[in-house]
């Protein structure tokens, strides 16, 4: 076989195979979905005049009032990974849900919904 015949087919040979590198991880995307949770909820809570008298983040748990109005947030994560929120608003005839409304278009905004 000529040189040239090897070589080619030398390079035609390397052409052919293929080198897997590990990807990169991905890049820091600032705070978790938790985090992001937990802040729009404490704002929320702001932004519809509840005063926060005890926020223990370990329980996902805000607690607070507004006039009348005992407030609890729950913020948790569920099973397959989600971020739940739920905001309880009684008052003293019942649930409140002017102010449970409130605190959830609070929390959308603040979420960026």
């Amino acid at each position: 076989m000529r040189p040239s015949a090897c070589l080619g087919l030398i390079l035609l040979m390397v052409a052919g195979c293929t080198y897997y590198q590990v990807a990169p991880p991905p890049p820091p995307s600032g705070p978790s979905t938790f985090d992001r949770a937990w802040n729009a909820a404490l704002q929320a809570a702001d932004d519809s005049g509840v005063s926060v008298f005890s926020a223990d983040r370990t329980s996902g748990v805000i607690s607070g009032s507004n006039g009348s109005s005992n407030v609890t947030i729950r913020v948790f994560t569920q099973a397959d990974g989600r971020v739940r929120v739920e905001f309880n608003v009684t008052g003293p005839s019942g649930t409140d849900t002017v102010l449970a409304n409130r605190l959830s278009d609070a929390y959308d905004r603040n979420m960026g919904r």
